[in-house]
């Protein structure tokens, strides 16, 4: 079973329009609603592939019960959420039909109380034992401790289980030092963490900063990764066009099945970028193009870094 925590879920909105345009008023053409946060589509595309998963964070409200009634229908995912007293947020994507752009919209979350946490806490160390990987996903709702990924990392670490993690922030910067397994910043979270703007130089240094392989996503340019094995870029064949959220999500989904199906580094990046280039294509994040992705493990290259 893979492990994927998601401490602030969301209910996915996504909105398709003609043209986006400020202060005008806009006819949606379609409205596609479905279980979000980075963990729960990282959980969801594994699913897919075929994995069996688990699913814990926290869900509250109205927006959560929507959130776990869609994942009840998911085949080999389990639920274990935890319920909080405030509601699950909504992030909303609007995507403009004409130019491809996408606009994001992420509410904060609801706020997660110190018993509520406590509970959590419980819970991960509960699911630990049965995981052979887990992944640490997403933004802190309000209330969580800004150091809780790098305390959860410690306990991944302790029990034995690989750990894979995704944030931004001092969250990311905390987590870093507790040395996971794996680090999937974008290029702008990267340039953050060590204030350099060179990719190579930058995943080298969150490596020595406590990272044990840090895998950059460069968006269109695909993934840089810097492992004790070695560096690599693997690149998809041409630019896709779509809705890009989501991809990063699909990256890690391709990385922790390589990972627990002991692929070696290449075949793990060329997975990553074959589900991330594909996921652009789909209609929503947490889902990918299965004809195009089964196309693309065949064009992915990657050369050393």
């Amino acid at each position: 079973m893979i492990l994927t925590v998601t401490l602030n879920t969301a209910l996915d909105l996504t909105y398709r329009v003609r043209s986006l345009r400020p202060h005008a008023s806009h006819r949606v053409s379609e409205v596609i609603e479905r279980p979000g946060g980075k963990g729960v589509n990282v959980a969801r595309v594994l699913a897919a592939l075929g994995h069996e998963v688990t699913v814990t964070g926290f869900a509250g409200g109205g927006t959560g019960r929507a959130v776990r009634d869609m994942l009840s229908d998911v085949p080999r995912l389990t639920d274990a959420l935890l319920p909080a007293a405030g509601a699950t947020r909504r992030t909303i994507a609007v995507v403009d039909e004409l130019s491809g752009d996408t606009t994001q919209l992420n509410e904060p979350g609801p706020q997660i109380s110190p018993a509520e946490w406590g509970t959590f806490l419980d819970r991960y160390e509960e699911l630990l034992p049965g995981a052979s990987a887990v992944a640490l996903c997403g933004s802190l709702p309000p209330g969580v401790p800004v150091g809780a990924y790098g305390n959860l990392v410690r306990a991944a670490r302790s029990a034995g289980v690989p750990v894979l993690l995704d944030t931004s922030g001092e969250p990311l910067r905390r987590g870093v030092a507790a040395r996971p397994d794996i680090v999937k910043p974008n290029a702008d979270e990267l340039a953050e963490l060590t204030g350099s703007h060179d990719p190579s130089r930058a995943t080298q240094d969150a490596r020595r900063r406590g990272a044990h392989a840090v895998v950059a996503s460069l968006g269109p340019q695909g993934l840089l990764a810097a492992t004790p094995e070695g560096s690599w870029h693997a690149v998809p064949p041409a630019p896709e066009h779509g809705n890009p959220t989501g991809a990063g999500d699909s990256a890690v989904a391709g990385l922790l099945s390589g990972l627990v199906d002991q692929l070696p580094w290449p075949d793990r990046l060329v997975r990553a970028v074959a589900l991330s280039a594909a996921t652009v294509r789909a209609a929503a994040a947490g889902e990918f193009d299965h004809a195009a992705y089964e196309k693309l493990l065949a064009q992915v290259s990657v050369t050393a870094a």
